[in-house]
């Protein structure tokens, strides 16, 4: 029999996965969040009924407001468009994409039928400028679950899934799940959600995750020579 070569080193893998499918990336990735905001505006803007105050618990006066915690919050939006660029397969990009549109499709639901918002705190925003602009466009509405954290946390565990595909070391999936958490702590850091939110985000990505791995292709086995 042929010897089985040893797989490229983990910067090679993903470098040639970062190289494929570049325009079906591109062009998906942009798709996406179009169409996601147009629906996710639309259903902030016109849900089924009065918005109901999600409620403060423990975790949420632990964790405090914190403004410097924007940056992670925002960061978001680099995040989840970075893990598509390393996916090497258009079958796993399109089982990525459905899951995703799957996830927020049932978020966005939820935010019509049952809108919630996060609690007004007592804090000026006059004194967090980049805070007040954010507060101002997104009202803290469409609250619970928060997509925020629902698609940090399916992204976070993709991730995990493709670094231990490419054999790459463990420093790098640590500094995967600071930056997932760092999200999901965002959220409640600058009182654009609360703790409750974050939960049931939490909730639906993973479940998300998990419908998307009980579909995942089994490799063949290895034909002998």
């Amino acid at each position: 029999m042929n010897a089985i070569a040893a797989p490229a080193p983990w910067y090679r893998q993903s470098g040639e996965a970062a190289t494929k499918h570049v325009y079906l990336k591109g062009l998906g990735i942009t798709a996406f969040i179009s169409i996601f905001f147009i629906a996710y505006f639309r259903v902030l803007n016109h849900p089924a009924s009065a918005p109901t105050v999600m409620p403060v618990i423990w975790l949420d006066r632990l964790i405090g407001f914190h403004p410097f915690a924007l940056p992670a919050y925002l960061s978001l939006w680099v995040y989840v468009c970075l893990l598509p660029t390393f996916v090497p397969t258009r079958a796993e990009l399109y089982r990525y994409g459905l899951a995703m549109t799957l996830m927020c499709g049932a978020g966005l639901t939820i935010f019509y039928f049952w809108p919630t918002g996060a609690p007004a705190p007592d804090i000026d925003w006059a004194l967090y400028p980049d805070m007040e602009f954010l507060k101002n466009l997104d009202a803290s509405g469409n609250a619970c679950p928060s997509l925020h954290v629902a698609t940090a946390f399916l992204s976070g565990i993709w991730f995990h899934g493709l670094l231990r595909r490419f054999g790459a070391p463990a420093w790098l999936s640590a500094i995967n799940w600071v930056w997932c958490i760092a999200i999901v702590y965002s959220t409640v850091a600058i009182r654009q959600h609360v703790a409750l939110d974050a939960i049931a985000g939490l909730a639906l990505g993973g479940l998300a995750a998990w419908l998307a791995s009980r579909y995942t292709p089994k490799a063949r086995a290895p034909v002998a020579c």
